[in-house]
């Protein structure tokens, strides 16, 4: 009897091998999270297409959502609010909205470097900023733009007292192209420039980190708060990872994936952005610069646009 309980030890366990090698294997759903772009589908969000499109979110056992806003002010709001996962926001915005008191934290970066830059016509008048006395300057997005402007023409000798600024209304480079205005201020170097010498009006820019503005993030992933322990936020993060690697190393294959999403993408304004957007995009989106983010905090305190500055663990943070 004993032996005979010896040898059905291992024969249970065979048993059970090859009936879990017939048994259908369970099939785990996928995890969805909706992800709102900061605006319209655009080379800036090429990671995320492409690592839609090479499966990887899919391989990372996510369902993932994205969509354009009507809006490009509501993406924060709606996952502040639990209507939605992940937001595409920039970096200036989130210490504002913190600062307003929305629970939003920084869980990835898209694009490392800035691309506002204030713009003026290539063959106009401004040579300098220091031209832009009496002049007017258009620009979109009031608050953060202000400060910046404050701080350019300070180097020059000059205040906001000494410019008109016009609001455009997302309407750059035509302001600038049509006269209305002397030069814009929130201008992407990667858009705008191409858009101005596409038409036949090129651009002059003066990028805003060479002129007293603190290093920032430009496009970052922003979640709730009080969501930070989902293990798909992290899956998130490190997919959008693969898709950047991808595209450094497969510039033009990463390309044909992208504007295959979309007919109307394959354009020659998309091309030229694509090609300038590509050094910019984060290789390790997870990283946090703790000093890049607690520079601009301070920048935006002395210039009166946010109250305090509050623990950079309370607003920004590396998924693990």
């Amino acid at each position: 009897m004993t032996a005979l309980r010896r040898l059905s030890r291992p024969l249970a366990a065979l048993l059970l091998a090859l009936s879990a090698s017939v048994l259908p294997t369970a099939v785990v759903a996928a995890e969805k999270l909706t992800v709102m772009l900061d605006w319209f589908v655009n080379p800036d969000h090429g990671p995320l297409f492409v690592a839609r499109e090479l499966g990887y979110f899919e391989q990372a056992g996510l369902e993932i959502e994205l969509i354009a806003p009507a809006d490009p002010n509501n993406p924060p709001k709606l996952v502040a609010a639990g209507k939605a996962d992940i937001a595409v926001s920039y970096q200036p915005s989130l210490h504002m909205q913190v600062d307003q008191g929305l629970p939003l934290v920084r869980i990835g970066t898209l694009i490392a470097t800035p691309l506002n830059s204030l713009v003026v016509l290539e063959d106009g008048p401004i040579k300098s900023i220091a031209d832009l006395k009496g002049g007017k300057i258009g620009y979109s997005v009031g608050g953060v733009e202000e400060a910046m402007l404050t701080v350019m023409l300070g180097k020059y000798g000059l205040t906001l007292a000494d410019v008109e600024l016009v609001n455009v209304n997302f309407s750059l480079s035509p302001a600038l192209i049509a006269g209305h205005v002397d030069a814009v201020i929130g201008a992407y170097r990667n858009f705008e420039l191409n858009q101005m010498d596409i038409e036949g009006r090129p651009g002059r820019a003066f990028y805003v980190e060479e002129e007293g503005i603190p290093g920032n993030d430009e496009l970052i992933f922003v979640a709730h708060k009080e969501r930070l322990d989902r293990p798909a936020l992290r899956d998130f993060i490190h997919a959008i990872e693969r898709g950047a690697q991808y595209m450094v190393n497969h510039p033009q294959a990463s390309w044909e994936l992208f504007k295959a999403v979309d007919s109307s993408l394959d354009n020659e304004l998309n091309r030229r952005a694509w090609r300038d957007t590509l050094p910019r995009f984060a290789l390790r989106p997870a990283a946090l610069d703790r000093g890049r983010y607690r520079r601009f905090a301070a920048f935006l305190h002395e210039q009166g646009i946010i109250e305090s500055v509050p623990p950079l663990d309370s607003y920004a943070v590396e998924l693990q």
